[in-house]
């Protein structure tokens, strides 16, 4: 027996071809931001039939709705397909059609998107999965998610969370051989359905047949819902700013201004906070109206615009969307003489709003929650070891990432706790490319990764070999780029060997505001390898218990503002290899309270701008081993208190550029041992050790008062000319 379908009002078309398989009927649900379901009762001749030969496979069914002059298809894909056993000549499968979004719940996935739109991130995993048959009504503007994580979870979970989020829902068109997810947010994405824009309502109890398809039950309800939706939010950026955002729209029923308060809100800027308020309110007051219809109006799917007309309540003729729908079909029995012309049951039961109340799909679509902390690795830019910014946010690698480049765009910026963070001050230690770092989630959010802590691993080994050293606790950097050396303070901790390890690859600064105290109870050594300043802006105070020894290599620059006193309490001694140079701006006095020896090996020359003193309580005795010269700009002035002796051991000369004098107060002598000249000019007077005087000029004179002339000997006068008186 060849069966046909194409006379019959219900049909069924599939890949097996036409009339393998025979409707008899069919449950189909639909409801705004939902999957459909369409499960299909079906026979066949066939009972062989390979159950994967439509397993996936796109199926249609066809009506016919003479009434409305209309055709209707409800397509899908199989996503199970039975075998039920036989019923006379046929066997029976059942077949559950679902749309092509449904396979999105057979995959899972964790990945990131950045910088994306919901709408672009929705549209970005269809076409992942190589689905393309949607269609973007979207009227709405929607805020730019900088990071987006899909994490263990469907492309369906993920698609429909995010939607329901930002107040998106979809529903499908349906054609032969076809169907299309409409993307929908508002009213402009809803059409009167065909054939169906006005539709009667007739009571069942007037029983009949009519000849137009018609709601026959009709019932309306009102849910108290809140008033208002206030949501808050922090932005670490802006921590003072205050984004508490508060929609306040109540119904005028009594305990209508119950209010719904909710953090965080998801956003960081009050104009998205007053985004998410109001589709929040709008979700819960889409269910405040609700009316629940039935009849033949097979017509009526969800997504659908149609009027009510005829209801004896007034208030009720108006328009609504259709919210969901539940349609059950059913055909015939193929093995009646009537099978071309039977009897066929169509019947619609819906949910709708009033059209012109904004829908908004509830959020019942679960966010994962990370349940702890994971671990990642540290990425930045090619050719960095330290890549952050200024609030010293780094970016990641996750190990679950399978997308990521492991370069600056594999993540986020992500803060880093640290042990102290404040305004100004604090502690930093800016993870490093390559580091393994822990990584916790706000409130087990995807979204909102935080660094907590950071971990050695097999590639970031510890700076100190363990367990050797398991004593030495302590900080040590690298040097960046391109390591090689490091900045270290370390603790030793072995009993009667502790130590404390300060390291510094280049320069070290100090900087005390007030006191510092240095205590060392056994000894101190300060190597410094190339110059060593040290400055002090009042007082200096060194004490030394015992000895001191200062060893400077070449020159030594002794520079006092002031004065300066050097007190030693036994002895000092002042060695200089070569020559030594002392200048005193002022007065220099030395005193010595015994004994003082200046030896000088060499020459020794002095030069003083002013008056010299020397005063000498005992005796004074100069020796000097070759030549001593004084000479006076003006005068020199030598006097004792008793006697004066001047000798030397070979010639002495007196010489004066002006006039020369000597006086005693008392007797005089010249004692010459061989010859006494005096001479002035061509005048002499000689005195020789044989006792002879001669007196030689060119006039002689003699005067007196009194002139005695005695010899023992003769007495000779001789001239030109001798004159007595």
């Amino acid at each position: 027996m060849l069966l046909k379908q194409a006379e019959r009002r219900i049909a069924v078309s599939s890949p097996l071809g036409e009339d393998v398989l025979l409707f008899r009927g069919m449950r189909a649900s639909e409801t705004l931001g939902r999957l459909s379901a369409f499960e299909l009762d079906l026979l066949s001749e066939d009972h062989e039939i390979e159950l994967e030969d439509v397993l996936g496979q796109n199926l249609t069914v066809r009506l016919d709705m003479p009434q409305s002059g209309e055709m209707r298809y409800f397509n899908g894909f199989a996503s199970q397909f039975c075998y039920t056993g036989a019923s006379g000549n046929f066997a029976r499968y059942r077949a559950t059609l679902r749309p092509w979004l449904w396979f999105l719940t057979r995959t899972a996935d964790n990945r990131i998107f950045q910088e994306k739109t919901v709408p672009d991130i929705i549209k970005q995993v269809f076409g992942d999965q190589g689905f393309t048959d949607f269609e973007d009504k979207l009227s709405g503007s929607y805020r730019t998610w900088e990071y987006c994580v899909q994490y263990r979870e469907t492309d369906f979970n993920f698609v429909s969370r995010l939607m329901e989020q930002e107040g998106i829902y979809y529903y499908f068109l349906h054609e032969d051989g076809k169907h299309t997810l409409v993307l929908a947010d508002g009213a402009s994405a809803h059409e009167p359905s065909a054939g169906y824009e006005q539709v009667p309502y007739y009571p069942p109890e007037e029983g009949g047949q009519r000849e137009r398809d018609h709601v026959s039950g009709w019932s309306v309800q009102k849910e108290v819902q809140p008033g208002s939706y206030t949501l808050r939010d922090f932005d670490f950026e802006k921590p003072k700013a205050d984004l508490e955002v508060r929609l306040n729209k109540p119904f005028e029923h009594g305990q209508a201004e119950c209010e719904v308060y909710d953090y965080p809100g998801e956003y960081l800027t009050s104009g998205d906070g007053d985004t998410y308020a109001k589709v929040r309110l709008e979700e819960l007051h889409c269910q405040f109206e609700r009316v629940e219809g039935e009849g033949d109006v097979a017509g009526l799917a969800s997504g659908g615009l149609f009027e009510l007309t005829d209801y004896p309540r007034e208030d009720q003729n108006r328009e609504y969307l259709i919210v969901s729908s539940a349609v059950e079909l059913r055909s015939d029995d193929y093995e009646s003489q009537s099978a071309a012309k039977g009897e066929t049951l169509c019947h619609c039961r819906f949910t709708a709003i009033d059209g012109q109340r904004q829908f908004r799909a509830p959020r019942v679509t679960p966010k994962p929650v990370v349940q702890g902390p994971q671990t990642a690795i540290v990425v930045g830019k090619s050719g960095e070891e330290i890549w952050t910014d200024k609030h010293g946010r780094v970016k990641v690698q996750f190990h679950w990432d399978r997308e990521g480049k492991s370069d600056e765009n594999s993540s986020c910026w992500i803060r880093v706790s640290h042990p102290w963070a404040g305004k100004g001050w604090g502690a930093v230690a800016i993870p490093r490319m390559g580091q393994e770092v822990v990584v916790d989630f706000l409130e087990g959010d995807p979204d909102q990764p935080i660094i907590t802590g950071r971990v050695y691993n097999g590639d970031c080994m510890p700076p100190y070999g363990l367990p050797a050293s398991a004593v030495i606790s302590g900080l040590k950097s690298n040097s960046t780029k391109g390591g090689g050396g490091y900045n270290e303070m370390s603790m030793d901790d072995t009993k009667g060997k502790e130590k404390i390890t300060i390291h510094g690859q280049y320069n070290m600064d100090s900087t005390i505001e007030n006191d510092q105290t240095l205590t060392v109870h056994n000894n101190r050594t300060s190597t410094i390898d190339v110059d060593d300043t040290e400055s002090v802006g009042n007082n200096q105070s060194v004490t030394v218990g015992v000895d001191q020894t200062m060893t400077v290599g070449a020159n030594q620059t002794e520079s006092v503002g002031a004065n300066q006193t050097v007190s030693v309490g036994s002895n000092k001694s002042e060695s200089i290899s070569i020559a030594k140079a002392l200048t005193i701006g002022a007065a220099y006095q030395v005193s010595v309270g015994a004994a003082m020896n200046e030896t000088v090996g060499g020459a020794k020359a002095e030069e003083i701008g002013g008056a010299k003193i020397v005063a000498v309580g005992g005796v004074s005795t100069e020796q000097v081993g070759v030549s001593k010269s004084v000479n006076a700009g003006s005068k020199i002035t030598e006097s004792a208190g008793s006697d004066f002796s001047a000798s030397a051991g070979g010639k002495m000369s007196l010489k004066s550029g002006g006039d020369f004098s000597a006086k005693t107060d008392a007797k005089g002598s010249v004692d010459a041992a061989s010859e006494l000249v005096l001479k002035c000019g061509g005048a002499q007077i000689v005195l020789k050790s044989g006792g002879e005087i001669l007196i030689k000029g060119t006039d002689i004179k003699l005067d007196g008062s009194k002139i005695d002339a005695k010899a023992s000997g003769d007495i000779k006068l001789k001239g030109s000319k001798i004159g007595e008186n």
